[in-house]
């Protein structure tokens, strides 16, 4: 689609690591971060957004964890419906009242999103997705043997819950997102990766995991043939040898240096290795640019002064 991004916000966009919390500060991070959004549109760009969840959904899971003697708890896809509610509610909510300061008269409207995973998939045999709050040694002992979680010991904190993390298939909601798009609408959707069910007898069921948001974005990006994919992170660039003394970043690369580099181990899976493998698969799929970026940085990026920039064939 013509002038169309794709702008994946990560949860630090809204809740960056460290921060209180306090839904105050929520608005605030989310109003810096949408200004520079509103730029974008301003320019007559179209704009599609998805955003990350953690860690709000780990906080909805404490709270399930905190109530669970006065309230049923809800299962980890109601908890990420109700992740996509709250976080897109600040998003739709700031970037509409910038957009009437600036008198541009756009509609903004959050989407509550389905996203089709296998049923087969060897994530769910071998969950890697680290949830919530940590554990003492004790605590998940207990929680292992009450709930059948897998817990894991992170070898720092202590122990959390991890959850399967399958691969996005097909964005259920669509038709509805491109039909928005085409009534002028700003669409925020795929929130936390979208909400993960499977099909069974021509049925969607909801299923405990959580899908990766830049996959998923990846996923409605290509099938809304949009022009480029925006990845909005807490790094000011993607590096070669991160974390090293020789850390190099990466400014403009090609989709199959980005792909090579991907192949050699270069970006650890689940974090950078996974914006690497989404920009990969939208740029071979017929994208045109993928940039990533620190959320504060946009502006900057798009002018070719931070951020990496992956060109497409």
């Amino acid at each position: 689609m013509e002038k169309l991004d794709v702008i994946a916000l990560g949860g630090n966009a809204i809740l960056p690591a460290g921060s209180g919390g306090t839904i105050t500060e929520q608005f605030s991070i989310t109003q810096r971060t949408m200004d520079q959004i509103a730029d974008l549109i301003e320019s007559g760009r179209n704009v599609v957004l998805t955003h990350g969840n953690g860690p709000i959904v780990g906080n909805i899971v404490v709270r399930n964890e905190a109530a669970k003697d006065i309230i049923p708890p809800m299962p980890l896809d109601v908890c990420g419906a109700d992740s996509q509610g709250g976080i897109g509610y600040m998003i739709q909510q700031t970037l509409r009242n910038i957009l009437e300061r600036r008198n541009v008269r756009r509609e903004v409207v959050s989407l509550i999103t389905q996203v089709l995973v296998s049923a087969d998939d060897q994530a769910f045999k071998k969950p890697v997705k680290p949830i919530g709050p940590f554990y003492s040694k004790e605590e998940a002992i207990e929680l292992e043997r009450e709930k059948d979680w897998s817990v894991v010991d992170d070898g720092v904190k202590g122990y959390r819950r991890v959850v399967p993390s399958p691969r996005p298939l097909e964005i259920i909601e669509l038709p509805v997102v491109q039909k928005l798009i085409e009534a002028g609408m700003i669409v925020i959707t795929v929130g936390g990766g979208g909400i993960p069910v499977i099909r069974k007898k021509n049925r969607l069921l909801g299923t405990e995991a959580v899908i990766d948001k830049d996959l998923a974005s990846s996923v409605l990006a290509r099938d809304l043939r949009a022009e480029r994919l925006l990845i909005l992170t807490d790094v000011d660039a993607v590096y070669k040898g991160y974390g090293t003394p020789n850390a190099q970043p990466l400014r403009d690369i090609s989709v199959d240096e980005a792909a090579g580099l991907l192949q050699d181990g270069e970006f650890p899976p689940g974090s950078m290795g996974s914006k690497i493998e989404a920009a990969v698969e939208f740029l071979r799929s017929g994208g045109k640019t993928v940039l990533i970026c620190r959320s504060g940085d946009l502006s900057a990026a798009l002018e070719g002064e931070k951020g990496t920039r992956i060109a497409g064939t």
